[in-house]
């Protein structure tokens, strides 16, 4: 069954529009979810929300949105106020410019999204946006109001779909200088960078999800398993812990178990050794 879709709208290129449709193309229901019991009785607890002041419940319908003002008071806004802010983008996709994909910084991108046709009807001009973006290797801007937000987001061909990502606004990404300019400048040993080199060659690969494996999850679902039998929860492996004496002695082991051989530098210097002893036998 497909997924359930979360939001619905029209695609609009210039004067072609189409009906599309919205799905998350992630997903965590899979994953180990906890519910909050009572201790003593062992039935879920539930939230609610009580008045600072008197410390009583308030009803829902007795709650409404508030924006806090720096004077510690508050702006009421009303939910029909609210409604009575819609936006073009609210049911419409329309993208207004097209950029290179590459250019998008991984920092600015967020959740992703399939979009497709929502009909048979819309099946033609969607698959003529499509397959324009897919020979110019371009990728849509666009505005979309998700989750009573709107966002920027960023769409791409995929197949026979399309694929929505929404983007992180410029003042929600932390400034990398903000956080490296406290780093010291170090004049690395070409020696090690070159083992790390060769280290990295040796553990080159394809990227295969299939492969991932959440050990935390993994372990969340032995320790159920065993409270649900009545066993003793299983013991967790620490971690080796190492201290790094020698970078470049470490450096140079780990490139042996990579490769099974001993590095250059190394090997020379074992040879001169044994040609050495070989000399002094000989004397």
């Amino acid at each position: 069954m497909a997924p359930r879709a979360v939001w619905k709208g029209f695609l609009k290129l210039a004067s072609v529009s189409c009906a599309v449709k919205l799905t998350s193309a992630t997903t965590e229901g899979e994953t180990v979810h906890f519910r909050t019991l009572n201790r003593t009785t062992k039935t879920p607890v539930h939230s609610i929300y009580v008045d600072e002041g008197t410390g009583k419940p308030v009803d829902s319908d007795d709650q409404v949105k508030g924006y806090e003002l720096d004077n510690e008071e508050f702006v009421l806004i009303e939910p029909k106020e609210i409604k009575k802010l819609k936006l073009e983008s609210e049911h419409t996709l329309e993208i207004d410019q097209f950029v290179d994909p590459a250019t998008i910084p991984s920092l600015y991108r967020e959740k992703p999204y399939y979009l497709y046709p929502a009909d048979k009807v819309a099946t033609e001009p969607f698959a003529i946006v499509r397959e324009a973006m897919a020979r110019k290797k371009m990728a849509g801007m666009a505005s979309l109001v998700l989750y009573q937000r709107e966002r920027p987001v960023l769409i791409e061909p995929m197949g026979k779909g399309l694929l929505m990502t929404t983007l992180r606004f410029e003042n929600w990404v932390v400034e990398a200088k903000d956080v490296f300019s406290g780093l010291h400048k170090v004049d690395v040993d070409p020696e090690m960078a070159e083992i790390a080199s060769l280290i990295i060659e040796k553990k080159t690969g394809k990227f295969e999800p299939s492969g991932f494996e959440d050990t935390y999850e993994n372990a969340l679902l032995e320790l159920i398993k065993a409270k649900q039998q009545g066993k003793k929860p299983p013991k967790s492996v620490p971690a080796p812990r190492e201290n790094v004496i020698n970078l470049a002695e470490i450096l140079r082991n780990s490139l042996e178990k990579e490769s099974g051989k001993q590095p250059a530098g190394k090997a020379s210097k074992a040879k001169k050794a044994d040609g050495g002893k070989k000399r002094k036998s000989a004397a």
